[in-house]
């Protein structure tokens, strides 16, 4: 048997820019002058560290008081900029492939309820599928913690899935408690970054992923 865990936010869903700009004014605000690119290299780890690494850089110190509240206002700015969630390639009909076929899978994913439930509605997810999101672990990513639940609650061995993101964090985790890693360059990562992270497979996004199912050992 074969699983995929999905990361959400530039895996499935086309969130990363809009994280980016959203990211970049609200530490802007709070004087942490940081370029669009660094910020989108740090896109996809949890909130928290994603600012402490940003100040760390600038050579300050980030409070859990006043991370809390950048968080707060990067998820304001980032619905103000992107209302409604946009799917990415083949994200939908994937979903549906798996779900017609019994595929076991599963969302993992650095956002939060309620924040994160467009994307998921828009997917049209099945309500028995597993969704892990950042309140259920201990920590976010690059930690594995969001990936080892999900596995968890799927029921299957490390070498019995593949880890699907977009980031070289998601790599990381999934390498760190010995699960193949799949990844998309939807996410803006090249797929040079992604192989040097440890991706097994790089694809163009979920439909390319979709079209080479047969080859993962995913269809018998």
């Amino acid at each position: 048997m074969k699983a995929l865990i999905f990361d959400l936010d530039g895996t499935l869903v086309d969130t990363v820019y809009a994280h980016v700009l959203a990211w970049q004014q609200t530490l802007g605000k709070a004087g942490l002058i940081v370029t669009g690119q660094r910020i989108h290299r740090l896109i996809g780890m949890s909130g928290d560290l994603l600012i402490r690494s940003a100040a760390r850089e600038l050579g300050r110190e980030i409070g859990s008081s006043e991370s809390k509240e950048l968080q707060l206002r990067h998820g304001e700015l980032f619905e103000q900029l992107l209302p409604e969630p946009r799917l990415l390639p083949g994200a939908r009909e994937l979903i549906f492939f798996l779900q017609d076929n019994s595929i076991p899978f599963g969302i993992a994913t650095s956002g939060r309820r309620p924040k994160i439930n467009p994307s998921l509605d828009k997917l049209g997810l099945d309500p028995k599928i597993a969704v892990i999101e950042r309140r259920d672990v201990a920590y976010g990513k690059p930690e594995p913690d969001l990936f080892e639940a999900c596995r968890q609650r799927l029921g299957v061995n490390a070498e019995e899935c593949y880890v699907v993101g977009d980031a070289v964090w998601d790599l990381f985790a999934a390498r760190r408690i010995g699960i193949l890693g799949l990844a998309l360059k939807c996410g803006g990562y090249g797929a040079d970054e992604l192989y040097r992270a440890g991706a097994y497979r790089v694809f163009r996004d979920p439909a390319d992923l979709h079209n080479s199912l047969d080859e993962l050992g995913m269809l018998y």
